[in-house]
């Protein structure tokens, strides 16, 4: 399982960057109904892989990183112990872990990313979302063609009409020039040698390549690179090598992201796109797609939370904004009042009040992102601004609505003026990964990465997976009613995306920007909203260390009368669909359909601990570490 450390300031001590085992590894329990715990995407994005009981916060002096796996993270860790910044940590980061945990992020994929620079005091926000393709309609995800009725083959995912145009690697170009201190070429090194070299399939990985195999085998490259020659998936253990990654790596180290979005990779990856081998529906995708991809450098949507100023990106993900309003709802409550009774290391329980007010809040948030939120370059906000999502006055009116008594059930979006969206079903969003850094400069990096479903699109080329991003589009551009819906596929638009990488600063009476305090995120899908907000209240109306906060139960809701509280952790008695677990009927009691189905977080926080330096945790549910010089 995954590990939880610091690396050594030393030569007396560990060895530097190096990970070792924090916690106690439960395996995760099978599904009680034999399906796979992945089977609702939108909730599970990948496979539940057990939880770390007893997991403790690592304390370094001047600077840390968290990622998904512990490989990665020791990468990036050396990288800043050699004096590198956070963007250049974000580059060698992402780079492992497109090669180590494929499933989740990659070249092939896209991601937000919010960064403070401490110099300028400044928090900036990328967006390196993926685009639909010039030539992709809005049925190009439910049809075939419009002579052509037919859903794409086998299905809208494993097409090739769920490809978008990657957008990672330009972004992450463009913030290393503008933050960067380390060369380029040097960033990519430690991934190029792991790639020729090899390394071992993790327990994580292994369970999910068994649970993907069927599909992984319809393409070419991914069942040669993922399965036996029999077909079967390769097991943990099992060493991987990927010459054709590190080819492609060695390429975009000497030449940039040009390396990628032209030339012989954007020719193998169109061609990969648009193969019908197996029966799939062709991409629509060209090489002028790949080259016409532009970075958009956004600005930050920073909100007032009790003493805090939260900076979270804002549309076309909607992670930024209904994070806020959701806070900004709770501003509204006595939440310190709600903490939980005695937290041990794992979290503790939380009080069913807290659970009912947040997910209350929650449902309302969720009610208006799924109306208005977009990308605004095609569909603007109420009033042009995300502000109207998130002004006091408004959020304190929605308050309101709760029943400190009894669920809701579903929320209706709020009257925002008159506006010509339709509010029609929402789309499922699946898997990702997410990176949490703090330099010894005083420099911030939350960057949340995705290819979207485990394994993406399963479209393997080059040594790396191609996204399915295009289904976070809604797949029907209009409502019951006619009205075109804000998220509906338009060419060279960005899906909405729930990702919610946050940074946190103190705030001096005056309401003005302090102290960093806080970075943090998480993978999720659709529920990331869910996992960050449990995060902050843990941390900072609760009073929760960052490991206590990101241990801590998952809970919280969508817009559906479902309320999830994640059944993986050990104090969640999740037999008989929960009947015998007191917080579960505390809820049901007030109206809650609670589902107790494990949830797959994998989030991290990184806080400032006083004048003595940072604090950090990682996420038990998946393989996650922390690094830094500890202390």
């Amino acid at each position: 399982m995954g590990l939880l450390t610091g690396c050594a300031s030393d030569d007396t001590a560990a060895p530097e960057c190096t990970s070792t085992p924090n916690g106690t590894p439960v395996t995760a329990a099978p599904a009680t109904d034999g399906a796979p715990t992945s089977q609702n995407l939108s909730l599970n994005p990948e496979i539940a892989s057990g939880y770390r009981t007893g997991m403790t916060a690592v304390r370094t002096s001047t600077y840390a990183v968290s990622t998904a796996n512990p490989l990665a993270t020791e990468a990036a860790c050396r990288v800043l112990r050699a004096g590198g910044t956070a963007t250049d940590a974000l580059v060698t980061a992402q780079a492992m872990l497109g090669l180590v945990e494929p499933q989740a992020s990659g070249l092939g994929g896209g991601a937000f990313l919010v960064y403070y620079d401490a110099k300028s005091r400044m928090v900036e926000a990328y967006d390196g979302r993926e685009t639909a393709p010039a030539a992709a309609t809005e049925n190009y995800l439910r049809w075939v063609s419009d002579t052509d009725r037919t859903e794409p083959a086998p299905n809208t995912r494993a097409s090739g009409r769920s490809i978008g145009v990657p957008g990672v690697l330009k972004m992450l170009e463009l913030a290393h020039r503008e933050h960067g201190l380390t060369a380029w070429r040097e960033l990519f090194d430690p991934a190029i040698e792991l790639a020729d070299n090899g390394f071992e399939i993790s327990p994580r990985l292994a369970g999910q390549i068994a649970e993907s195999a069927q599909d992984l085998a319809v393409d070419a490259g991914a069942r040669g690179y993922f399965l036996e020659a029999d077909g079967s998936p390769k097991a943990a253990g099992t060493v991987l090598t990927n010459p054709a990654l590190a080819k492609t790596l060695g390429a975009v180290a000497t030449d940039g992201a040009k390396a990628f979005y032209g030339g012989a990779v954007a020719e193998d990856i169109v061609a990969a796109a648009g193969s019908t081998a197996g029966g799939r529906t062709p991409s629509l995708l060209t090489t002028a797609d790949l080259a016409n991809y532009e970075v958009k450098k956004r600005t930050a949507l920073c909100t007032g939370y009790r003493a805090y100023e939260l900076c979270g990106m804002p549309a076309p993900s909607s992670g930024g904004s209904t994070v806020a309003a959701t806070l900004g709802i709770l501003a509204n409550f006595d939440l310190a009042a709600l903490r939980p009774a005695d937290p041990d290391a794992d979290g503790g329980v939380p009080d069913a009040r807290a659970v009912h007010l947040i997910s209350e809040a929650e449902r309302l948030a969720y009610a208006d992102r799924n109306k208005y939120v977009a990308d605004p370059d095609f569909v603007p906000l109420p009033g042009n601004s995300v502000l109207s999502l998130v002004h006091p006055q408004y959020l304190k009116q929605r308050s309101t609505l709760i029943d400190p008594q009894h669920s809701m059930g579903t929320a209706q979006p709020g009257d925002l003026g008159p506006v010509p969206l339709g509010n029609g079903p929402q789309p499922p969003e699946h898997g990702t990964s997410h990176i949490s850094v703090v330099d010894k400069y005083g420099n911030a990096a939350a960057m949340t990465t995705t290819v979207e479903s485990a394994f993406g699109s399963f479209h393997f080329v080059d040594g790396f997976l191609l996204n399915n991003q295009l289904t976070d589009f809604a797949a029907d551009p209009l409502d019951p009613d006619g009205t075109p819906v804000a998220n509906r596929l338009q060419p060279g638009k960005r899906p909405r995306s729930s990702m919610a990488p946050t940074l946190v600063f103190d705030r001096d009476e005056q309401g003005n920007r302090g102290e960093l305090a806080l970075v943090t995120g998480s993978p999720g899908g659709a529920v990331i909203i869910q996992f960050v907000v449990k995060t902050l209240v843990n941390i900072l109306d609760w009073g929760l260390d960052p490991q206590q906060a990101v241990s801590g139960v998952s809970f919280g809701a969508g817009n559906t009368p479902v309320t999830g509280i994640g059944g993986e952790h050990p104090a969640i008695d999740a037999t008989d669909n929960g009947d015998h677990d007191a917080l579960v009927q505390q809820l049901r009691a007030m109206g809650h359909e609670v589902s107790v189905a494990p949830q797959s977080s994998g989030l991290s926080a990184v806080q400032r601990d006083g004048t003595d330096g940072w604090v950090g945790g990682a996420d038990p549910r998946r393989e996650g570490a922390v690094l830094g010089d500890i202390r």
